[in-house]
């Protein structure tokens, strides 16, 4: 497959008027999961973009993200490679959940290895006109920098750069999980948050003054390509995930 920005004939300095988007950005993948994809606006993911979705520990990161690829996969070419856990203990939460409709699985932490394995995907899928990209996690991956395969803590920031370009080439649509501490935060947040098109976050009530104690707040920190400072409350059972009330804050 080869690779080409969207944007490589327009020339510097050509008249923003002038600019021609293609279509295929002009629409939204939706992920199915009510509200998630209210949450980005009401119509799902954008093309070419790449999302960072952190969550604390036990919050249900990897769950949301496996509903969401199993449901995608109807639609699209969904590839879900993890360096979290091993395909065993994914197939064992696939049957927890109830999945249907199965994705593509991987289990590759370099990041350049990576992305010529979802090319070659791409290109024995030709049906599928969408593809997206769910990387569990952040924390796990290589961006190949270094040669002995050691990482530092730059690693995560190269890492999205190098996802963000594959996405704006091949308007993939990219989903990166990342883990955050007690207080919600990562390593070089801000620097990461500015790296992606859009960012969300899922997290526990731990208050015990709110009445959504023990249920878990789903948010929208940043959205290019739509509304942000949504917020979702939602409870968990074994089969997933049920929406119990939201908010809206003026961001």
């Amino acid at each position: 497959m080869q690779l080409k920005f969207a944007n490589d004939n327009i020339g510097f300095g050509t008249n923003i008027l002038d600019v021609k988007v293609p279509e295929h950005l002009r629409r939204r993948i939706p992920s199915n999961v009510k509200f998630l994809d209210d949450a980005l606006g009401g119509y799902g993911f954008t093309p070419s973009t790449i999302t960072l979705f952190t969550g604390e520990a036990g919050s249900g990161k990897t769950t949301l993200s496996l509903l969401m690829a199993d449901s995608m996969s109807k639609d699209s070419l969904v590839i879900f490679n993890t360096g979290e856990e091993s395909l065993h203990q994914v197939k064992m939460t696939a049957e927890r959940l109830k999945l249907k409709n199965g994705f593509a699985a991987g289990q590759e932490t370099h990041i350049p290895t990576f992305l010529e394995k979802v090319d070659k995907l791409r290109a024995a899928n030709p049906d599928k006109k969408d593809c997206v990209i769910i990387i569990d996690s952040l924390q796990c991956m290589d961006d190949g920098k270094m040669a002995n395969g050691e990482v530092n803590s730059k690693t995560p920031y190269r890492v999205l750069e190098k996802l963000a370009s594959y996405a704006k080439q091949t308007f993939a649509t990219i989903i990166v999980i990342g883990q955050v501490n007690k207080n919600g935060e990562m390593a070089g947040s801000n620097k990461l948050k500015h790296a992606v098109d859009v960012k969300l976050h899922l997290g526990l009530v731990t208050s015990p003054k709110s009445p959504w104690m023990g249920a878990r707040f789903f948010k929208t920190e940043k959205n290019r390509f739509g509304s942000a400072g949504h917020m979702f409350y939602l409870g968990i059972d074994s089969d997933g995930f049920t929406e119990l009330d939201r908010e809206t804050a003026a961001m």
